[in-house]
């Protein structure tokens, strides 16, 4: 077999004497994370622009030249997404760092899909297989690269790296959409994907030893049955309670229960509040539990101690504003607020 050796480019940080070597097919910003350099990000995938970095000297290429975390004013002034740009030379930019961002070391690999189950009428587990075990914490999230798709997609992993059978992704198929499409239609158990992982700065806090409220829709739930999880095998949490509000529009959307209850301790220190928002008149005996948004429902469960609690939530974008602004009206500390805008 043809060995492919593909050029490696060093990046130098402007101002400072570091640097780090990206490889042709990587992006600077995941290169510097792989190199121990905290570059700033939270997407992954181009859309928030919190990766902005400033090309002082050398050449990229985008992954994705009309980004929409780029503004024609960010290209005047010849910054580029960290998360998109490919090195086509030896590079220096302006970037500012922070050990946050550092969590554990992402890595590229190959995995196998062992088996797949159908969670609801549009949400599936996929279950990979790795050659051998990669750490991650509860909570993150790996990028996915689809046959015949341009660009990764981001999905949280549901399950713990302690589990040692692989990641595990409960993914929402999206109508139209080319990535689920390629994953629900055409990725069959023995295929093999490559991912890219961990990512993700909403993960489990263990140094934390308050109550948690975990708030999810659609493959939302997939980080936060994996923070459950993790709070359930540490034992330094054993007095942690976590509330999952889980919501959906109809019933057939909702799912997840069933992970909670595996978890011991189900009905005393884990909880799994389901609602859905557009119960079915035609067929009211379909659905006998909560109607209405699910950042209403845990403002009503848990009120006015809010504010004492860890808070963890991953779902789509109006539900994570809806989310976002109960939490500053009911001031919840922003360093108790945790989730990854990676939709």
């Amino acid at each position: 077999m043809e060995t492919i050796i593909v050029a490696s480019f060093k990046i130098s940080l402007a101002g400072s004497e570091d640097s780090f070597d990206c490889r042709a097919d990587d992006t600077i910003m995941r290169a510097a994370l792989r190199a121990g350099v905290g570059m700033p990000y939270e997407c992954n995938v181009g859309s928030c622009g919190t990766c902005k970095i400033e090309l002082v000297s050398g050449e990229v290429e985008s992954n994705w030249a009309g980004a929409p975390g780029l503004s024609e004013r960010d290209v005047a002034r010849k910054r580029v997404l960290g998360c998109q740009s490919r090195p086509n030379s030896d590079c220096a930019v302006k970037a500012r760092t922070s050990p946050q961002y550092l969590t554990r070391a992402p890595q590229r690999f190959a995995a196998t899909l062992a088996e797949c189950r159908e969670l609801t009428h549009d949400m599936r587990e996929f279950r990979f297989r790795l050659a051998e075990p990669v750490e991650f914490l509860p909570g993150q999230y790996a990028l996915l690269q689809f046959p015949g798709v341009e660009g990764a997609r981001a999905y949280s992993m549901s399950n713990l790296a302690s589990d040692g059978d692989g990641w595990h992704f409960q993914i929402k198929r999206t109508p139209g959409g080319a990535g689920t499409g390629a994953l629900f239609d055409q990725v069959k158990p023995g295929d093999t994907l490559m991912l890219d992982g961990p990512y993700g700065l909403a993960y489990l806090r263990t140094d934390s030893r308050r109550d948690i409220v975990c708030i999810a829709g659609g493959s939302g739930l997939a980080p936060v049955v994996s923070i459950a999880r993790g709070v359930a095998a540490d034992p330094a949490m054993a007095g942690v309670k976590v509330h999952l509000f889980y919501g959906g529009r109809t019933a057939r959307d909702i799912c997840g229960e069933d992970m909670l209850r595996a978890l011991p301790g189900y009905g005393e220190r884990f909880f799994f509040h389901p609602i859905i928002s557009m119960p079915d008149a035609a067929d009211p005996q379909s659905w006998s539990g909560q109607t209405g948004f699910v950042h209403e429902l845990a403002l009503a469960t848990i009120g006015p101690a809010l504010p004492e609690h860890e808070i963890y939530f991953a779902g789509p974008p109006l539900m994570a504003q809806a989310v976002q602004k109960m939490l500053m009206e009911q001031k919840v500390p922003g360093a108790q607020i945790h989730f990854d805008a990676f939709y």
